[in-house]
């Protein structure tokens, strides 16, 4: 039977036969067994995958090996992403036919019924209707299943599944027979890939451009016919604008291949209005995404929609994002809960991460998310829906006063004159990433390339018609000085503006900001000694070094801001007890030398009383005397970068940073130090710290060992051209992920080269070397 069973399989890759029909999202009981319908090759152009060649061996290597046991594999990844088609193309591959006894194919829905899992898993086995089980109980119907799956080798596939109790439900039907019998899962919802086996869930990624283009070739002229050459090019920008999404690739392809002519002009058009074409498709676009955002939990729905707020491709901090939803009123702590808004938005955006709706685009070693963004599908669905909801109105075209918009929240994305008069004055939030369509002066230093615009009569106007704003956010305008007419703006929370000059006194007023971004002169401004009434200040963010007067000169102004958790820009001229003492619970400080060296009182700056603090930066550009020996750092610190320092001997780091028991980053960049060797002695151990990166010229020598480093993960080094080689013993390191070497001298990466080949010698493969090189070799 083996052998019959072997050929019959073979004839059928043969002549591509082996195909199960497509599954609809909501589907729930369907002939989903490949022997139970006849040959679909007129299906063939929607089955052309690209790009899964990698992930079919992985989960095959994962189905077919391992132990007797029985094994859960996962495949996640966001809507659309081609899971169901791996799925398939694994359910289906020969070696995969020829290895199980028994196929069975479930999709599961967001309304999920238990009986209807058990009869589609039912009609696989045993190819019977569900009429045939009419007066069964549940109870009865899993026994059967059960007990059908007991003796032969079998493998399951769970498609679509959304939760962990849906999970819990169907996961007690299949049995453990030490067998070798399998259930693979796939999920858009990381989380539940992890709960049903945390073994190294499989991730889909999008395709590369290559593969993107190769799928929209083949789907539009087959795989047997060549494409026009002319097409190429304009065929790989409309692939490249898909972003590497299969879901929007097939739509595409589909419009190209049944409704426009295979022509330059015409396919020029398509890349013009993609995001047209995907909106005319529903169903097959926007209603697959829906799902994801219909089975969020209502305290995600705001915060995922306010990810329509910004335009294509953008890319958000994570601390621009987290202070934009607190101020937004999206996030809400438990009453007893000792968690911060910023933590419980922290977890906001990773439930969003780990559901594949929004996409981390940089990351911090220990995986925290630097920065996010999200698919422009994903995006068009956000615009679709918060239009319908009133939750909130893009502007990108022009409108009439008949149209005018009743929302609350805006985001102007492209220019339009005097639109602000058409906007209703009861906006809580406006985001501006188009010039506002104000008089501007012509372009000045020292920002050339930028209008800068005049404090007028029309400005005030702009302003004054928002007195209800919560949140005003300008990115894109430069003003010649601080508009005045902001800080009658009571309500905000929320403010980013850019101009030249200092901050007003008047800006205390705003009694209810929590964020203030401030991009200004670079030479650097000063701040007001009333910023000190403001304490519901929680993020200060200004681009310069900046003056802040002490809370203390004045006796009589209520002083302190007890909220306050970061502040960028701080000058260090303007560090002193009666500042630090005034802001308790800091948790992330940036300082700047000031402009002038003689603007540099020596002073040690002690930061210990800032017990709270949690990661330090200092930028420090001028050569002079020890700049590290200034600083008293408290024990709290778990990431340390100084970035210009110099005069320092290499003695001190190790003395000054092995004190901070919780450092976990350190980074060096754009250092000049007074010695070039780096003696490390037994002594010098940093206990906690994950990631050390330097970046410098000067560095000779470098001797140290494993047991100065004991938990180290990630080496990186920059520039570092006059290192001979990295301390051998760094292989030892058993935490030791990676070395990262950029334009390094070529001993030091032989020397991490020698490293990684020693460690897999001996069995390692987790440690990784990644060289950059500007030199051949």
């Amino acid at each position: 039977m083996d052998t019959t069973k072997k050929q019959v399989m073979e004839i059928l890759s043969d002549h591509d036969a082996d195909q199960i029909p497509a599954l609809s999202g909501d589907s729930l009981i369907g002939s989903t067994s490949s022997e139970s319908y006849p040959m679909l090759s007129n299906q063939l152009k929607d089955d052309i995958v690209q790009g899964l060649d990698d992930d079919l061996e992985i989960i095959d290597k994962r189905l077919i090996g391992r132990g007797s046991g029985l094994d859960v594999v996962t495949i996640s990844g966001m809507g659309g992403i081609g899971k169901t088609t791996l799925a398939k193309k694994v359910y289906n591959h020969r070696p995969i036919r020829c290895h199980f006894d028994i196929f069975v194919w479930v999709t599961i829905s967001q309304e999920f019924q238990y009986k209807n899992v058990l009869l589609e898993a039912l009609h696989c086995i045993s190819k019977k209707k569900p009429k045939d089980y009419n007066g069964m109980s549940d109870n009865e119907l899993a026994d059967l299943v059960q007990k059908s799956l007991k003796g032969p080798r079998y493998l399951v596939v769970v498609d679509d599944i959304w939760s962990t109790d849906v999970w819990d439900s169907i996961s007690q039907i299949f049995p453990n027979r030490n067998n070798g019998s399998r259930v693979l899962l796939t999920t858009r919802e990381t989380d539940v890939a992890i709960y049903a086996n945390p073994s190294s869930p499989h991730k889909m990624n999008l395709l590369d451009l290559d593969n993107s283009w190769k799928l929209l070739r083949d789907k539009v002229f087959g795989l047997e016919q060549d494409h026009p050459p002319e097409l190429e090019e304009i065929g790989k920008k409309i692939a490249e604008k898909c972003q590497g999404l299969p879901l929007i690739i097939s739509v595409i392809a589909g419009h190209l291949s049944k409704t426009v002519p295979k022509t330059l002009e015409s396919w020029k058009y398509v890349a013009k209005s993609l995001s047209e074409i995907i909106a005319s498709h529903p169903n097959k676009c926007l209603g697959v995404l829906g799902l994801s955002y219909h089975h969020l939990p209502n305290r995600l729905k705001p915060c995922f929609l306010s990810m329509g707020d910004f335009p294509e491709d953008f890319q958000v901090e994570t601390w621009r994002l987290i202070q934009l939803w607190i101020a937004e009123g999206f996030i809400r702590t438990s009453s007893g809960s000792r968690e911060s808004l910023e933590e419980v938005a922290e977890h906001y955006l990773e439930d969003l991460i780990s559901r594949n709706l929004i996409m981390a685009r940089k990351k911090r070693f220990n995986g925290e998310v630097k920065a996010c963004g999200i698919h422009d599908l994903l995006r068009e669905f956000c615009l679709i829906e918060a239009e319908m909801t009133k939750f909130m109105h893009v502007v990108r075209t022009p409108f009439s006063p008949a149209q005018k918009p009743n929302f609350r929240r805006f985001s102007i994305q492209k220019y339009i004159p005097d639109a602000y008069k058409l906007l209703p004055p009861e906006a809580r939030s406006m985001y501006c990433f188009s010039y506002l369509g104000l008089p501007f002066e012509p372009r000045i230093k020292p920002l050339p390339l930028l209008p800068i615009y005049r404090h007028d009569p029309i400005i005030h106007r702009f302003f004054s018609c928002f007195n209800h704003l919560r949140v005003l956010a300008i990115f894109p305008t430069w003003f010649r000085s601080f508009p005045l007419v902001i800080t009658k703006l009571f309500h905000l929370r929320y403010l980013l503006v850019r101009c030249f000059g200092n901050i007003p006194e008047s800006i205390s007023e705003l009694l209810n900001l929590q964020t203030l971004i401030c991009d200004a002169d670079p030479l650097g401004i000063t701040l007001p000694r009333k910023l000190w009434m403001m304490k519901n200040l929680r993020y200060i963010r200004l681009r310069v070094a900046s003056y802040l007067p002490s809370p203390r000169i004045d006796k009589n102004l209520v002083t302190g801001m007890p909220n306050l958790e970061e502040f960028f820009g701080l000058c260090y001229s303007s560090c002193t007890n009666e500042v630090f003492s005034s802001i308790p619970n800091l948790k992330r400080l940036t300082i700047y030398a000031p402009s002038r060296v003689d603007n540099v009182p020596y002073h040690l700056l002690d930061m210990s009383k800032v017990r709270n603090l949690e990661a330090f930066k200092l930028f420090w550009r001028y050569k002079f005397e020890k700049p590290i020996k200034r600083f008293v750092f408290p024990t709290s610190l778990r990431r340390l970068t100084l970035t210009f320092c110099s005069k320092f001997i290499w003695e001190e780091i190790s003395s000054t940073f092995t004190m901070l028991p919780n450092l976990e980053e350190l980074k060096l960049k754009d250092y000049e130090a007074d010695d070039d060797v780096w003696i490390m002695s037994d002594k010098d151990i940093f206990k906690s710290l994950k990631l050390l990166l330097l970046s410098g010229r000067n560095l000779k020598r470098w001797e140290a060992s494993s047991d100065n480093f004991p938990n180290l993960k990630r080496l990186v080094l920059k520039k570092c051209k006059a290192l001979q080689e990295i301390p051998t013993d760094f292989g030892e390191i058993c935490t030791l992920e990676s070395i990262e070497l950029h334009y390094c001298s070529t001993t030091s990466e032989d020397s991490a080269r020698n490293i990684e080949q020693e460690q897999e010698d001996m069995g390692n493969n987790i440690l990784k070397v990644y060289i950059h090189s500007s030199h051949t070799d």
